[in-house]
């Protein structure tokens, strides 16, 4: 009788498990993705001068919508790409996981981007 009471607080337990992985389902299928991919965020050199003289902050958040950018933009195909929002821009080789460089608002506007195979949005 004891036995069955438990089996039943567990099925009772799991549809809640499983509403709180689904919320956070991509989140973790995201890293899980880049971890096994072994995919980091790497900046060359040029990209962290360019970046801190140009005062844009890297911050673990930026890191985060990085990746994002290269796994969304690898599984496209690309291997080139700008990802931008509306205040600052990265061209990012996709393969390698490395920013190549990093361009702020008001650069963006008189520049032509070359050499990219694609386009995502941070």
């Amino acid at each position: 009788m004891i036995e069955r009471v438990a089996r039943q607080s567990q099925i009772q337990q799991v549809p809640d498990a499983g509403k709180r992985a689904a919320a956070g389902g991509f989140a973790m299928a995201l890293q899980a993705e880049l971890t096994r991919a072994g995919q980091e965020v790497q900046f060359s050199k040029h990209a962290m001068s360019r970046a801190e003289e140009r005062g844009i902050e890297i911050t673990p958040s930026l890191i985060d919508q990085i990746k994002g950018s290269m796994v969304r933009a690898q599984a496209k195909g690309a291997t080139n790409i700008l990802a931008m929002d509306t205040e600052k821009a990265f061209i990012i080789n996709v393969p390698h996981g490395r920013v190549i460089t990093a361009i702020t608002q008001d650069e963006m506007k008189d520049s032509v981007f070359t050499n990219i195979d694609g386009a995502v949005f941070l």
